[in-house]
């Protein structure tokens, strides 16, 4: 248990009225976030453990806002050097980045490793392709920076600020930080462009004040329990947290479950996994006796969970399910490798269908790295959306993850019955590439890490189980206001 906050009030109230009185005041004020039996907890009383974790956090934003107006900047500006070429963006960067940089040489990865051998783990047979992907990665870095120079020197630009600041007001949300153009880029624009971190960051700092304060509401009722035993919080442990002793065949049966992660055979590690069951039995009969105390305890906690923004999503041109003219939209980034993926898919599709005309489902494609067939199997999905069997395609595709390369993508054209010839040229020649990218894309800039990753009329939701999922959309139906176009 970790120590107990002195600060703490050692008093029982026992007046119900004084209580509610208390709890009451506590709610209205959010500098409480939870009272314990008439005992109120503060961001104070967890600012020690957390405060410099927060501060670390807010540091990494306002960082991330003074980079966001030069990548804004860019950004544009290669939008429009590629229209005027009448490529892609992804096809300039090729151009004139990719194809420029001279791969680095196996005599300068091994130069790099002797001059940084000290801080390197490893040697260097074993790190050479990370160094080889990190020089390359390095050149493209410098000649990116050395395009966009040019750009910015040769187009319209002017800059007015140094860098981005946190607006306070809506007069400094307005203000013009640079123009391109003719085209303005307010500081309200970068703050949008920045609202996926900016949200990710309040979720993290949510997830260190709650487990803090998890751990503050326990010692409160350690502290509270033994000061009416007139007892010591470790004498009180002593006394009631009583695990239960570890036997040699649990940890032989613990072994035989992990010998692949362990190191040495069971005689060599019996000890240490003997005291690592018994560490866990321990931890187990402390949680279970807390427990006990907040069963018969008034615990009230404040602490609110941030609130997703609404996040504005294209949904035009993308695979659509239900009325379109729908009070509630889910909008399903996927990746058709994903296992979780294809178990929520059934039932975001039952939702439409019980809400007939009041929900529908769009899909976009958000292929993950370490999924090296889901880019190809997205590609597939927009060929067969072509023919205009998508939702028959994808339900194919998703009851065999793990057969998706080309040949038995083209295969599930067939069983379908698309004609083949149309579907393998899209396939072959990338057609769809791009379409895919650019859902790629959006899920970048919407913070997107994983899949499936799920949007109700813009807000982001956690729902894993379709009773979760339900009620977020019960929940949008109920405020019925949709999701901006």
């Amino acid at each position: 248990m970790k120590k107990v906050i002195a600060a703490i009030v050692l008093v029982m109230v026992t007046l119900p009225s004084l209580v509610q009185s208390q709890t009451q005041q506590a709610a209205e004020d959010p500098a409480v976030l939870a009272v314990v039996n008439g005992i109120k907890i503060g961001l104070r009383d967890i600012e020690k453990a957390t405060g410099e974790s927060v501060r670390n956090l807010e540091r990494q934003l306002t960082e991330a806002r003074k980079r966001e107006l030069d990548l804004m900047i860019n950004s544009k500006l290669l939008a429009i050097e590629a229209k005027k070429r009448g490529v892609s963006t992804a096809k300039l960067l090729e151009q004139e980045v990719v194809a420029k940089v001279k791969a680095p040489t196996q005599l300068e990865a091994q130069t790099f490793y002797d001059q940084n051998k000290g801080r390197i783990q490893g040697d260097f047979n074993s790190v050479k392709d990370d160094i080889l992907q990190y020089l390359m990665e390095e050149r493209q870095r410098v000649e990116a920076k050395k395009f966009a120079d040019g750009l910015r020197a040769a187009g319209n630009t002017v800059v007015n600020v140094k860098e981005a600041t946190l607006p306070r007001n809506d007069a400094e949300r307005a203000q013009v930080l640079a123009t391109i153009n003719g085209e303005n880029i307010t500081s309200g624009d970068v703050e949008d462009s920045l609202k996926p971190l900016v949200f990710e960051v309040q979720e993290q700092v949510y997830e260190l004040r709650k487990k803090e304060l998890e751990l503050t509401i326990n010692d409160t009722l350690l502290v509270q329990e033994a000061h009416k035993r007139k007892i010591t919080t470790n004498a009180l442990l002593e006394a009631e947290v009583k695990p239960k002793p570890v036997t040699e065949e649990q940890a032989r049966l613990f072994y035989e479950q992990n010998k692949e992660r362990v190191s040495g055979d069971f005689a060599q590690t019996k000890d240490s996994i003997l005291d690592y069951l018994q560490q866990a039995e321990l931890r187990n009969a402390e949680r279970a006796f807390v427990e006990k105390l907040r069963a018969a305890a008034s615990v009230e906690v404040f602490l609110k969970a941030p609130e997703s923004p609404v996040f504005s999503i294209s949904t035009s041109d993308q695979p659509s399910l239900g009325d379109a003219n729908a009070a509630v939209t889910i909008v399903a980034f996927t990746d058709y490798q994903c296992p979780s993926c294809a178990s929520i898919h059934p039932s975001l599709e039952r939702l439409v269908k019980e809400n007939a005309g009041k929900v529908r489902l769009v899909t976009r494609d958000f292929p993950l790295s370490q999924h090296p067939e889901a880019f190809k199997a997205a590609e597939a999905a927009e060929a067969a959306r072509e023919q205009g069997k998508y939702w028959e395609y994808i339900h194919v595709l998703l009851q065999n993850q793990s057969m998706l390369g080309v040949e038995k993508l083209k295969s599930f054209a067939v069983e379908l019955g698309l004609d083949r010839a149309r579907f393998d040229a899209a396939l072959d020649s990338g057609k769809f590439a791009e379409v895919v990218q650019r859902d790629v894309d959006d899920g970048m800039k919407l913070g997107l890490k994983g899949t499936p990753s799920l949007f109700i009329n813009g807000r982001r939701v956690t729902a894993k189980s379709y009773e979760e999922l339900k009620a977020s959309v019960e929940a949008a139906l109920k405020s019925s206001t949709p999701a901006g176009r």
